[in-house]
């Protein structure tokens, strides 16, 4: 069954730039895991150092036992305490209904 992470941060001002390098780095690999679904990163729109990431993937014991240990996250996962302000708050979800907007032919 496939799950959903929503992962909260609050990154530090000064570490920005290096938590969204870092981040890029790790869901750039992340796209070559056959597991994968999608990720969508979004930015508080009153607080442009508060992220939100929303992560799915095909299996949740494949991602504890295989996916966390990659290599590519290494540096990610080290870089963590000195970029947050605090801890990441995670919660997982399933999903129930999926919507979108079809590209529409225009004319």
């Amino acid at each position: 069954m496939s799950v959903t992470y929503l992962i909260e941060f609050d990154v530090r001002p000064e570490k920005r730039d290096r938590f969204l390098s870092l981040l890029s780095n790790v869901l750039d690999a992340m796209r070559g895991e056959t597991t994968f679904i999608s990720a969508t990163l979004n930015c508080d729109m009153q607080n442009e150092n508060r992220f939100m990431l929303h992560e799915s993937w095909q299996d949740h014991d494949e991602v504890v036992a295989v996916q966390v240990a990659r290599p590519y996250r290494q540096e990610w996962h080290a870089a963590l305490p000195e970029i947050l302000n605090s801890e990441r708050r995670i919660s997982m979800w399933h999903l129930l209904r999926t919507d979108a907007v079809q590209d529409q032919p225009k004319g």
